[in-house]
């Protein structure tokens, strides 16, 4: 695995391509990007046939330690106090289950990931946690990881395996640092950053210490964040130097019965904006107040970046979800077909939803590259939040 980067603006924003993913080497990744979320290992809702009607999905597919043991909802926040220094606890709809780095390594011998994040104690991402637990979430996943790396090495079944070293600390700035300079002393071949999940803290602080953990970390090397996905968190974490997202938010919005519906196109001439409607940047119409709360910290909850088509008003809607998507539900269906499906509990709807969910969040991906690649950061901030005057 090698990282090339192309750009890197005002000292922190990434853009490059992670290569020679895989045993043979054979797979590249853009960055900034994300991971195509799956659960037990395929995509909710879609079939292997469908999801290939999709254009310029990740070649990077994310499978959950969890999803590995049990049927995991997505909902489902772990319950804290359950990790020791030699164990940590996964839960899942049967219960809970004690790893040993002994137990995880022999999964990961199991699956053969391209590959995989080591064992760490990630139980201090709550506010309030103090500032010995924090220090010692940090300890525990260091020895984790130097007893995973040790095993790595002498397992022949995981020759040409990446581990990815997992940065703790909580919201103490010295914690992270320290958790960011050891973790970056062993041989891995990137970092997640774990903690930051929505919620976990301030967004402010979020993008401080993020921004300060990544001038720790070697420039040749990914940076993957886990449990962030609304479009602007994204866009700020991506200034604050992280490469890689997980890509499960498509599927909370399509659980909640929604459509993602921001923008992201930065062309302001008719010309670009025609070819633009052809690759999956969009305009959307009759949409002019948010849905949801740009505040909102809960991931159950509807968005602003997505529009709720249970909603009674979408019922004679005869408009695409998306004007301009073209994904194949928008090309196909309207508002109030879909509308339909979902008030009448259809298993179409998911389909449907997820279909077009996935289409527009990767698509502002290739939005995000391409306006870094251009600068035009600050006008795609203004387009995805809202505050572009037309």
């Amino acid at each position: 695995m090698k990282l090339e980067l192309s750009k890197v603006v005002q000292g922190r924003c990434r853009l490059g391509q992670l290569k020679e993913i895989g045993r043979m080497g054979q797979h590249s990744l853009d960055i900034p990007g994300c991971l195509l979320y799956t659960h037990l290992g395929s995509v909710p809702h879609l079939t292997q046939d469908t999801l290939h009607t999709l254009s310029s999905l990740p070649t990077a597919t994310q499978v959950t330690l969890s999803n590995m043991l049990w049927d995991l909802k997505f909902v489902l926040i772990d319950p804290t106090g359950h990790t020791t220094n030699k164990t940590v606890s996964v839960w899942g709809s049967g219960g809970r289950t004690e790893l040993t780095v002994a137990k995880f390594m022999a999964l990961q011998r199991t699956v053969q990931p391209d590959w995989y994040q080591a064992m760490a104690d990630g139980e201090t991402w709550q506010t309030g946690t103090s500032r010995k637990r924090v220090r010692k979430s940090v300890d525990r996943s260091l020895a984790h990881l130097d007893e995973c790396l040790m095993v790595h090495q002498k397992s022949q079944e995981l020759d040409g395996v990446s581990v990815f070293g997992v940065v703790e600390g909580g919201d103490i700035l010295e914690e992270r640092l320290r958790s960011a300079r050891e973790t970056a002393k062993r041989p891995v071949a990137g970092f997640c950053l774990d903690g930051f999940q929505t919620g976990a803290m301030d967004q402010a602080l979020r993008s401080q210490l993020i921004a300060a953990v990544t001038e720790e970390l070697p420039e040749d090397k990914p940076r993957l964040l886990q449990g962030v996905g609304r479009p602007d968190e994204v866009l700020a974490c991506v200034e604050a130097g992280v490469d890689l997202f997980e890509g499960f938010f498509p599927f909370q919005a399509t659980e909640r019965g929604c459509a993602l519906c921001f923008r992201f196109d930065v062309t302001p001439d008719p010309e670009s904006a025609g070819r633009a409607r052809l690759t999956g940047v969009v305009k959307i119409s009759g949409e002019t107040q948010p849905n949801g709360d740009l505040n909102c910290d809960d991931q159950t909850h509807m968005t602003r970046f997505e529009m709720d088509l249970k909603d009674k008003r979408h019922q004679d809607d005869f408009r695409p979800l998306v004007e301009g998507c073209g994904c194949y539900c928008c090309r196909n269906h309207q508002r109030a077909y879909v509308h339909h499906l979902l008030v009448t509990n259809e298993l179409l709807a998911g389909v449907l939803l997820m279909i077009h969910n996935t289409s527009h969040y990767h698509s502002f991906f290739r939005a995000v590259r391409d306006a870094l690649a251009n600068d035009k950061m600050d006008l795609l901030r203004r387009r995805v939040l809202g505050t572009v005057k037309e």
